[in-house]
């Protein structure tokens, strides 16, 4: 395929500002979107939230998108490592943390791939990449050092839905080629089972949980399944389309630095220096592993 039939604007040229204002658009979907757990999750049981936001995306997205037998196998592993342990150890740590220093500790999920596929995959871990993870790591170490940081079982959920959400990446550079959309509604589907499951074990009062529940509980429900999930990776896969990974990825960057203003903005969370500095070296960590080069697009959160 000539690649002007994937990239229809020259690669020499910047980002035509239309597009550029869907990017953004886009980050700051995702980057409201953690906030919008936040508050979902202190309406309504967290488990409960995200088996009703993967039914409202099944039912949404399945009936239009087809899968073939050998993307079958691969939907169903990663129902587990993205829908079964991804979204719902997501939703449960933001429900005590800060909205931003849990946006911070989730973007952990980037250098966790990397090294999983330098690991498992014989990835090449140059000098560069080793920079990345070293200013990563560092960052999430001076953000455990300061009051922002929820307690031990709340950071170890966010740092292990960001492993999971790493190992997810690893297992679909592997998979045959599943279009995105296909992708969000069929591991919806296959995870709701999972989820409800561990609703039903480890969650109290469903019934009256539904009743009681407020504006804040359903909306988070209709925003992280339509706004998050399906408008927000419709456009950003469409951008893809027509520019230059390398060209539209780094706009990911500001999602963290989005999310821990509008933590601090809506819901009043502190801005000490252990989030200023630690959440800068986690981006400058990421700016360094992500920037430069064209790999495959990992999926968002």
């Amino acid at each position: 395929m000539d690649a002007r039939e994937t990239y229809p604007f020259s690669q020499g040229q910047p980002v035509p500002l239309r597009d550029l204002l869907l990017g953004l658009t886009v980050i700051v979907i995702w980057a409201f979107n953690i906030i919008v757990i936040k508050v979902g999750v202190n309406d309504m049981p967290p488990l409960m939230l995200m088996t009703l936001r993967f039914m409202l995306v099944a039912a949404l997205v399945v009936p239009f998108t087809r899968v073939t037998r050998p993307q079958l196998p691969w939907l169903l592993v990663l129902s587990v490592t993205f829908g079964g342990l991804h979204f719902p150890l997501l939703f449960l740590g933001l429900g005590q943390a800060e909205a931003g220093t849990g946006a911070l500790l989730v973007q952990m999920g980037t250098p966790f791939a990397t090294l999983l596929a330098a690991i498992f995959l014989k990835e090449r871990l140059d000098a560069r990449r080793l920079l990345g993870l070293l200013l990563a790591f560092a960052g999430a170490v001076v953000l455990a050092g300061g009051p922002a940081l929820p307690d031990a079982t709340a950071t170890l959920t966010l740092l292990t839905s960001a492993l999971a959400w790493a190992v997810s990446t690893l297992i679909i550079k592997r998979a045959p080629n599943i279009s995105p959309l296909t992708m969000t509604g069929w591991i919806a589907l296959f995870a709701i089972p999972q989820v409800a499951l561990g609703s039903w074990l480890f969650e109290n009062h469903h019934v009256a949980a539904l009743q009681q529940a407020g504006w804040s509980g359903w909306g988070a429900v209709f925003y992280t399944a339509v706004m998050s999930s399906i408008l927000a990776y419709g456009l950003w896969y469409a951008l893809l389309r027509r520019h230059p990974i390398n060209r539209v990825v780094p706009l990911t960057l500001l999602m963290p630095v989005i999310a821990v203003l509008l933590g601090v903005w809506l819901l009043g969370d502190g801005l000490d220096s252990h989030k200023l500095l630690g959440g800068a070296l986690v981006i400058a960590g990421l700016a360094v592993i992500n920037l430069p080069g064209r790999r495959r697009p990992l999926p968002m959160r």
